[in-house]
């Protein structure tokens, strides 16, 4: 017999595997943003290019996106596939990323960038405060207002902020010199405050364009709404308290009860219209 040791093979301790994100199961649903995410259209030189210098690109979060939620994993999983079937469910948004496969066209417009200085003991502190909006420009509006020490970083918190607020907005005929017929203006009558300032929408007939002001008339233009008339009081100069009581308005709307009688006479629609 030998008295040789037995000889211990050496072996190579295994590699982490990188895992890559893969597009969703191939099945009839599956929401707008994601079939643009994984399968990105050709864009022209002259097409509008993304704000620079404000996050992550949404296209890129959501091919590497790992919902946490359950409506996140219902629009990945393709149970949800619309806003309208999110806004049904009951459901809250908590995710940024709901929001960008749902509306993939959603627009971003800054409304106001404010710069707040305070005196400590250690110097002068300087902080940003910053009003975003988004719309699709067809039934879907969004508003918020975020902080921050740095423009850029408050900017992308205020535009993710604002898709996280994105309500449906009610637009119909409800003027009396339009004839018969669905339009985009104001079914009623509402008012919306914010602070000291007022702001009072009415109907108005086609081609009559947005009489409001100008802060105003950006909210109501990403909401897809054309025609308005508008009344406001108070400190209508301030910037956000105008903006925020114009996209109160727009809540008020949604909460008033109508009969469905009076929603077919006055043409009314809630959401998307032209897509």
């Amino acid at each position: 017999m030998s008295d040789e040791a037995p000889v211990e093979e050496e072996t190579t301790p295994e590699m982490p595997v990188e895992v890559q994100p893969s597009a969703p199961a191939k099945s009839e649903n599956v929401a707008p943003g994601l079939s643009l995410a994984f399968n990105p259209p050709e864009v022209s030189e002259d097409a509008p290019r993304r704000r620079r210098g404000v996050g992550v690109d949404p296209m890129e979060a959501l091919r590497n996106w790992q919902p946490l939620t359950r409506l996140g994993r219902a629009v990945l999983s393709g149970e949800v596939v619309t806003m309208e079937q999110a806004l049904r469910s009951g459901m809250p948004i908590r995710e940024v990323q709901v929001v960008d496969a749902l509306l993939p066209n959603l627009e971003e417009e800054i409304i106001k960038v404010n710069m707040v200085q305070r005196m400590t003991d250690s110097g002068r502190r300087v902080r940003f405060n910053v009003m975003a909006c988004v719309g699709n420009r067809d039934g879907y509006v969004g508003l918020a207002i975020a902080k921050g020490k740095e423009v850029a970083g408050t900017i992308r918190k205020a535009i993710d902020a604002a898709k996280l607020n994105v309500i449906s907005v009610q637009r119909g005929n409800g003027s009396w010199e339009s004839s018969a017929g669905p339009g985009t203006s104001v079914p009623f009558k509402v008012t919306g405050r914010a602070g000291s300032t007022r702001v009072t929408l009415m109907p108005a007939p086609a081609g009559k364009g947005l009489v409001v002001g100008g802060t105003g008339k950006k909210v109501l233009e990403l909401a897809g709404i054309t025609d308005v008339l508008s009344r406001s009081k108070g400190q209508t100069r301030t910037t956000i308290n105008y903006a925020l009581a114009t996209y109160n308005a727009l809540i008020e709307m949604n909460k008033t009860k109508v009969s469905a009688d009076q929603r077919q006479r006055l043409f009314m629609v809630q959401g998307r219209l032209l897509e």
